[in-house]
């Protein structure tokens, strides 16, 4: 089967400035190339799998004069693969013409200095789309990585560097050839868990989930700990373990940068699970810290919820002026607990970088909200309180 012709090209229209090439540009030239190539997709998959190839051969040489030491570059690159990938593996195109797709994504990651493909050896049997086809690529890359392990062993610092046993071990467990996995992995020349990660898996579909699990806790490699418990939880998702992953791993292992990234990270993870528990249960893992959790309870609707929370333990008076600022009109009630909790963490030397308007506002609000309320005395004399005891 022969794919279409597709015109577009990955041209790099990036900026210079006296500090070099700009990485924010490229970052946004690469975003709009993957948008391009799925657009493609969605009409004619063969087509879009043809644009995906075509990037993932120019991306390298395009990008080898940014400046790539935020790693802006890297994830964005990274995240580009994560979305092509699957274009490239669902094209319904014959064994020939995938093989072609492959040489030359081959010929790409061998020649990539920047290590810009690196986590395309991991996708490789994906790549592959069928057993049979990732078995023809086993068979290209195994003698090979045998050489250099057994080189490796033999002398500490021999073998060199081969890029192609992550293709060759990804491969080797799409193409069903588990025990030959795991005898290739006997000759590896350190407790590696990236490598030994694709045994794992193999020992999964050969033994069953004790004998994996038994596997993993007892490789010796703290360094990879993180690496390991997301390996199990996913191994777990994938025989149906739902509940057993979210309940060893899951809380664990979607930890993101905020805590309602955190949270929508679960949600998306395990979408079986009522939000309210995924929540309560984030709430729970974290004694002693529950009022971090104020502003997540509050974008999620669950203002009881906010209000106990911002009582519970220590939550940014800042946080929750601003959550008291926006409520006061629409509901007074609330806003006057956040007040009053905002002054009493104030009062308790709570937040960060305070200025003398973060103390006023929580006053000025909470007698705002306990005049709608009818209750104005009654909360200055709360206040007053509050004060003479701190």
């Amino acid at each position: 089967m022969t794919t279409p012709a597709y015109k577009w090209t990955f041209a790099p229209r990036f900026r210079r400035n006296a500090f070099g090439w700009r990485s924010q540009p490229a970052c946004q030239r690469v975003k709009e190339a993957v948008a391009e190539v799925k657009k493609a997709a969605k009409t004619d998959p063969a087509l879009g799998a043809e644009g995906a190839v075509k990037f993932l051969e120019k991306v390298a040489p395009a990008l080898e004069q940014v400046d790539s030491s935020s790693g802006a570059i890297g994830t964005a690159v990274n995240n580009a693969i994560d979305a092509l990938v699957p274009i490239i593996a669902s094209a319904p195109v014959d064994d020939k013409q995938r093989d072609k797709w492959l040489q030359r994504v081959w010929k790409a990651y061998e020649e990539d200095g920047y290590c810009y493909l690196d986590i395309m050896g991991d996708r490789w049997g994906e790549l592959c789309a069928s057993p049979k086809m990732a078995s023809r690529w086993v068979d290209h890359f195994i003698d090979t990585v045998r050489i250099h392990w057994k080189e490796a062993k033999r002398s500490p610092g021999g073998g060199g560097y081969y890029r192609g046993v992550s293709p060759c071990l990804s491969s080797l467990l799409v193409a069903g050839r588990y025990q030959e996995l795991i005898d290739l992995l006997e000759l590896a020349p350190f407790p590696f868990w990236y490598y030994h990660r694709y045994g794992f898996f193999a020992i999964g579909r050969l033994h069953g989930k004790e004998a994996a699990m038994a596997f993993a806790n007892g490789f010796d490699c703290k360094n990879d700990q993180f690496m390991i418990e997301r390996d199990c939880e996913e191994f777990l998702l994938s025989i149906g373990e739902v509940e057993e992953a979210y309940q060893r791993f899951g809380l664990r292992n979607n930890q993101s940068n905020t805590h309602i990234n955190t949270f929508r990270a679960l949600v998306k993870r395990y979408p079986h699970k009522e939000k309210t528990e995924i929540l309560m249960d984030l709430i729970g893992s974290s004694p002693g810290a529950e009022g971090k959790w104020f502003a997540t309870a509050r974008k999620l609707g669950f203002r009881d919820l906010a209000m106990r929370l911002a009582t519970q333990s220590s939550s940014d008076p800042q946080t929750l002026n601003r959550a008291a600022k926006d409520t006061v009109e629409s509901d007074p009630e609330f806003s006057l607990a956040v007040s009053m909790a905002s002054i009493h963490w104030l009062c308790q030397g709570g937040g960060y970088e305070i200025t003398g308007f973060d103390v006023l506002t929580p006053y000025r609000l909470a007698l705002s909200a306990a005049e709608r309320l009818g209750k104005a005395d009654e909360v200055k004399q709360k206040i007053e309180k509050l004060i003479l005891r701190t």
